[in-house]
C-alpha cells in the first residue's frame, strides 16, 4: 500500500470496475454522449476511486474552460486531479469527479513544503486502485418520505483567484431531481486551506441532514501528536465510522459490525456510516459514554474516537515528531468527531494519522424549504 503523497510520476491508471446503481447529472466535461446511466454503463469503463466509480472526464475542455488562475489538469485514468499553487509554494490537488483533496502542501518555517494530509493508495479486490484519506464530505440527505441521497459525483463550476493571492475551486453536486444543492468551495491561501459547504433545499417538504467534513491529517505517530485547547469540551465516546474515503486499520474486529452500526443508525444515518468492531463496542461498554475533557494538552496515543460538542471554534493539532502543528477551524458546525488509531502501528506507516472532522452527526440539521445552510473547516498552518 502506498500512502501521502499521491498522483507521482509512477501512479498513472486506474483499472475499471462495476458501476454503482445512481444517478449522474450532465455537464460539458463529463464526456459520454448518454444521459441515460443505462447507456453509461454499457459504454464507459468506471475506475473505482475508494469504491466510487464515475465517469471519463474531458481534461481538455478543463484546460480551456478554467486555465489561467494557478490550476492546472491532469488525466488520471477516467479521472482528472486539479493542481491548485501559489507563489509562495502552498499547493493542494483535488481530485474529479469525486471532489477527494488527496494534498496540502504548507511552507514550514525551515524553507521547504511539509505535506499536511494523510492519503492512502491500495489494491481493490478486482485489482482497483482504491485512494482512500485525505479531505472529503461525507453527508446524507433525507426528506419526508425518507428517501436518501449523499452527494457522490461533483462537478466543477467556476475557479477564481490566481496564484499571487488566493485560489477558489467551486464544486457543485445535485440529486436526480435538482431538489437538493451542494456546493463545495476549496480555497487555498498562503497558510491556510478551507472547505466551505452550501446546502440548498429546493424541495417544496423540510430536509433533514446529517455528516462531516473528514480529514485525515499525517503525523509521525499518534504517540508524539497532542490536541491544543479542547479542555472542558463536553464529548461523547463512538465507535469509529467509515466513509466512502475513511481510513480505519484493519486490525479491528469486524465479527459484529452490524450491531455496532446500530448506533449510528438511532442517530439518524441509515447506514450510511458504518460502525466497526467487537473491540470498539467492548470499550464503549467500559468507558464512559458521555463526558468533559479535562486535558488542555491531550496525547493521542491511545485509540480513541470521539464527538466533541461546544468545543472551541479553533484548536491545535501539534506533532512534536515533525515539528510541525496544524489549526483546525470551523465555521456552521456544532460538533468535532476526532479519531486517533492509536500508536500500536509503524511510525510514519500507514495509520500515522489523526483524523477530525466538523460534523453534525448527533444533532441533525433540519433545512425547510428554501433554505439555505452554510459551514466550512479551516486547516491552518502557522509554521511559516
Amino acid at each position: 500500500m502506498a500512502y501521502s503523497s499521491l498522483f507521482s510520476s509512477n501512479f498513472t491508471h486506474f483499472s475499471s470496475a462495476r458501476p454503482i446503481s445512481h444517478h449522474l447529472y450532465y455537464h460539458p466535461y463529463l464526456s459520454s454522449t448518454s444521459l441515460q446511466y443505462n447507456n453509461i454503463r454499457k459504454e464507459l469503463s468506471l475506475p473505482y476511486v475508494a469504491s466510487v466509480p464515475y465517469q471519463r472526464i474531458n481534461v481538455d475542455y478543463l484546460e480551456g474552460e478554467f486555465s489561467g488562475h494557478g490550476v492546472t489538469f491532469e488525466g488520471i485514468g477516467d479521472n482528472c486531479v486539479a493542481k491548485m499553487g501559489l507563489d509562495n509554494g502552498s499547493t493542494a490537488t483535488l481530485m474529479l469527479p469525486s471532489g477527494l483533496i488527496t494534498s496540502y502542501k504548507a511552507p514550514m518555517w525551515h524553507g521547504s513544503t511539509v505535506e499536511l494530509l494523510h492519503t492512502s493508495v491500495s489494491e481493490g479486490d478486482d485489482g482497483e486502485a482504491v485512494i482512500q484519506g485525505g479531505v472529503s464530505l461525507a453527508l446524507n440527505y433525507e426528506d419526508d418520505n425518507e428517501v436518501p441521497w449523499s452527494p457522490s459525483t461533483w462537478v466543477l463550476r467556476d475557479i477564481r483567484g490566481n496564484s499571487k493571492d488566493s485560489i477558489k475551486v467551486e464544486l457543485i453536486s445535485r440529486d436526480t431531481d435538482n431538489m437538493v444543492e451542494t456546493r463545495h468551495i476549496v480555497t487555498l491561501g498562503e497558510d491556510i486551506l478551507t472547505s466551505e459547504i452550501s446546502v440548498t433545499n429546493s424541495n417544496s417538504s423540510p430536509l433533514q441532514w446529517t455528516g462531516s467534513i473528514i480529514s485525515h491529517l499525517t503525523v509521525s505517530s499518534p504517540e508524539a501528536t497532542y490536541a491544543l485547547g479542547l479542555e472542558g469540551s463536553n464529548f461523547h465516546n463512538v465507535p469509529p465510522f467509515l466513509s466512502n474515503f475513511g481510513i480505519i486499520p484493519s486490525d479491528l474486529d469486524e465479527e459484529n459490525d452490524s450491531e455496532i452500526s446500530q448506533l449510528w443508525k438511532q442517530m439518524g444515518l441509515k447506514g450510511f456510516f458504518s460502525g466497526l468492531g467487537q473491540k470498539n463496542k467492548k470499550n464503549a461498554s467500559e468507558e464512559e459514554m458521555e463526558g468533559e475533557e479535562d486535558d488542555g494538552y491531550k496525547q493521542l496515543n491511545e485509540q480513541m474516537c470521539r464527538i466533541y460538542t461546544c468545543a472551541p471554534r479553533f484548536f491545535t493539532l501539534i506533532d512534536r515528531g515533525r515539528r510541525n502543528s496544524v489549526v483546525v477551524g470551523r465555521d456552521g458546525f456544532d460538533e468535532v468527531y476526532m479519531y486517533s488509531p492509536g500508536s500500536s502501528h509503524e511510525i510514519y506507516g500507514e495509520y500515522s494519522f489523526i483524523c477530525v472532522g466538523q460534523s453534525t452527526l448527533l444533532k441533525p440539521i433540519m433545512l425547510g424549504p428554501g433554505e439555505v445552510w452554510r459551514g466550512s473547516q479551516h486547516l491552518h498552518n502557522p509554521n511559516m
